[in-house]
């Protein structure tokens, strides 16, 4: 038995023991307004399940009428993100979150957003707010070398980047914890892909404020949700990413936001945070959902050898059409970053003086 086979073998009583209580408890109750703005205006944007992963569960994803802000609801509980998060980033399932996020997290990526940064300060210190493994870190010094880079997550990986040296400090936990024990200790912070995590962006936000020294900067990039692949591609559009992310911030709310909390917007930009993948990942979650189910320790039938040699063969067999539609992102790249079918943006802001 391969080691992954065994590692299925051995997590599926317990994962089996769980989901016997069902998935209801995973949710918090529907919530009739808007987080955001408080509106009533709700509607239904998008219904699905757990295209990633594949466990068990519907999720539902509201846009607000009156504010456009769009959210989960009902919204997973700490019991239920656990859950669903288990075994993504760091277990059985790592390699599925590197081949989708590889191209989000290469050095050149990395290194040009580091970059972006430069017209506005030069940093004593930067802290990276989930920052995973500190790939961001690692890349970024190798143009900022005098710049003290730390890293901010709640996993262990935060741990191991302080290990292999790709951040100075590790701070493990929630920003919104930790803000008042580093409280103006930086000059620059970034949060990319993290906000859609939250479960309160304007906490995160504030903290940041506390965070920053006056007159530091904060970079922030998030999934757009008003890009026209999420409307085209509906619940296949990769960025929905549910259950995971919790909230999709239209680019006006956090503009007003940011404002409302003391900082100044000094650059956005749709362009050079546009990930060339919304093709390639539609169509690997398509076929996800239409090949027979992978062995998974959530699964209360173990695959027949049938069923997996027939899930290796189609795989094969589906290779043509992930490979049209990965050429096809790379060729309309230059073309879609500059439009509305762009799918993330980027915020510089810069944190006022204290009144």
């Amino acid at each position: 038995m391969s080691p992954t086979a065994q590692a299925v073998a051995d997590r599926r009583p317990a994962y089996l023991t769980e989901l016997a209580r069902g998935t209801e408890r995973f949710h918090e109750p529907r919530r009739p307004d808007c987080p955001w703005c408080g509106s009533t205006k709700l509607r239904t944007r998008l219904r699905t399940t757990d295209l990633l992963q594949h466990k068990p569960g519907t999720f539902t994803v509201d846009q607000c009428g009156s504010c456009a802000h769009l959210f989960q609801n009902p919204r997973l509980t700490p019991e239920g993100l656990d859950f669903y998060y288990r075994d993504f980033y760091d277990g059985l399932r790592a390699d599925q979150a590197e081949k989708i996020f590889g191209a989000q997290t290469s050095a050149r990526r990395h290194r040009a957003a580091a970059r972006a940064m430069g017209p506005f300060i030069e940093p004593e210190s930067w802290l990276d707010v989930g920052t995973g493994h500190g790939h961001f870190p690692a890349a970024a010094k190798e143009l900022l070398p005098y710049t003290a880079f730390d890293g901010l997550d709640i996993g262990d990986g935060v741990e191991e980047a302080r290990r292999q040296g790709r951040v100075e400090e590790a701070h493990r936990g929630l920003l919104t914890d930790l803000a008042p024990r580093l409280a103006g200790r930086y000059d620059a912070m970034s949060m990319f892909h993290y906000l859609e995590h939250s479960l309160d962006p304007r906490e995160d936000l504030k903290a940041a404020h506390r965070v920053l020294r006056p007159g530091g900067h904060l970079m922030i990039e998030l999934p757009d949700p008003e890009s026209h692949y999420a409307k085209l591609l509906g619940k296949w559009w990769v960025s929905y990413f549910q259950p995971q992310h919790l909230h999709f911030i239209p680019l006006a709310n956090l503009r007003s936001e940011l404002t409302a909390l003391g900082y100044t917007v000094v650059a956005v930009d749709r362009r050079a945070p546009h990930v060339p993948l919304d093709l390639t990942a539609a169509c690997a979650l398509f076929l996800g959902h239409c090949l027979p189910d992978a062995d998974n320790p959530w699964r209360t039938k173990v695959p027949s050898g049938f069923q997996r040699r027939l899930r290796q063969t189609l795989m094969h067999g589906s290779a043509p059409a992930f490979h049209t539609a990965r050429a096809a992102d790379r060729l309309l790249a230059p073309l879609v970053s500059r439009t509305r079918f762009a799918n993330a943006y980027r915020v510089v802001a810069r944190r006022n003086p204290d009144a």
